[in-house]
């Protein structure tokens, strides 16, 4: 770990300030995921600008119906919060799934939502990695790959995005809200996560000295149900292979609407918008097969993982099934 300092900020404004006078700072809450970085030399930061002191740690209802998520709300409170438990279980059920009691009662909305990969190649320094170095080149496509995305990936990079809590928000269709140095925005949590594409080192759309401050769910109708499903290789303090978030507007045992995501699966949290398209109707058998096989289409296995579309499909039906039931 290189040498660094530390300094604390009290309100947003001034943390904005902190992170923009010094190049390579970097804001720090949990540091469940940055100060394992460092450890590993993949980050470097010379100043952490200490952030827990901001006022973003509520869960509140919003005028409309929906919850706002402050950036600062630990992933343990957030999984065991009343609202969250009745009205989005898909996002308590995704979060109790990741990491261990100790790592969630540290781990933040906001940093949930910037964890980096878990690419071996990724975090250790001596294999190249264009995420990490760009232009060096992506170990992963000719190494041992079985972990890595399916969907979303290029010839610069397959490194899959981790979170499970991030499936969930994908599904729901969050917003995120932020604050830098020209002021306020709003992006849709479904474009926030970028692609690799070219240059895989740019993985979300914040911009130097931005700072996440909350996140936004919309009101679900009154019929809809949801649930998270994590296949994985062992029970307990393990990656996805694949997980799905699902969530279905029923009415009369009939499917009006529903949103899908996949992790485990993709480079970023994977929205399955087309198969999300054919999910009305009669919740039978052969509608939960064909709207699995619309998720995974165009799916690029690599050397190690092609059983990663069969079970993902399968996970997915199981979801399906388990909030829609079958007829």
């Amino acid at each position: 770990m290189e040498p660094f300092t530390i300094q604390t900020a009290s309100d947003p404004h001034a943390a904005i300030q902190a992170v923009g006078a010094t190049a390579g700072s970097k804001y720090i809450a949990g540091g469940t995921n940055l100060v394992d970085l460092m450890k590993m030399y993949v980050e470097t930061p010379s100043v952490l600008v200490n952030i827990n002191g901001l006022d973003l740690q509520k869960v509140e209802i919003r005028h409309d119906g929906g919850v706002r998520i402050g950036a600062l709300v630990r992933n343990s409170d957030l999984a065991h919060h009343p609202l969250i438990e009745k009205r989005y279980p898909v996002l308590s059920q995704a979060l109790l799934s990741g990491a261990s009691a100790q790592l969630r009662n540290m781990a933040t909305t906001g940093g949930n939502i910037l964890q980096r990969t878990r690419c071996p190649y990724f975090f250790d320094i001596s294999f190249p990695c264009n995420k990490r170095t760009p232009g060096s080149g992506c170990s992963a496509i000719k190494g041992y790959n079985r972990p890595h995305a399916i969907l979303g990936g290029s010839d610069h990079c397959i490194a899959v995005h981790p979170s499970d809590m991030c499936v969930a928000m994908a599904a729901l269709d969050a917003s995120i809200h932020i604050e830098g140095p020209d002021g306020e925005r709003v992006i849709p949590f479904v474009d926030f996560h970028l692609l690799p594409g070219n240059t895989p080192e740019k993985e979300t759309q914040l911009k130097p000295g931005e700072l996440i401050t909350a996140i936004d769910i919309p009101k679900l109708p009154r019929s809809a149900k949801s649930h998270y499903l994590k296949v994985r290789d062992r029970a307990s303090y393990e990656f996805a292979l694949a997980s799905a978030a699902v969530v279905l507007d029923m009415e009369d045992g009939n499917i009006r609407s529903g949103r899908i995501a996949l992790g485990g699966v993709g480079t970023k949290p994977w929205r399955a918008t087309k198969a999300e398209q054919l999910l009305k109707g009669r919740p039978t058998q052969e509608l939960y097969n064909t709207v699995a096989a619309a998720a995974l289409e165009g799916a690029q296995p690599q050397t190690n993982n092609e059983f990663k579309i069969e079970l993902a499909k399968r996970t997915l039906i199981r979801a399906l099934t388990t909030v829609g039931g079958i007829v």
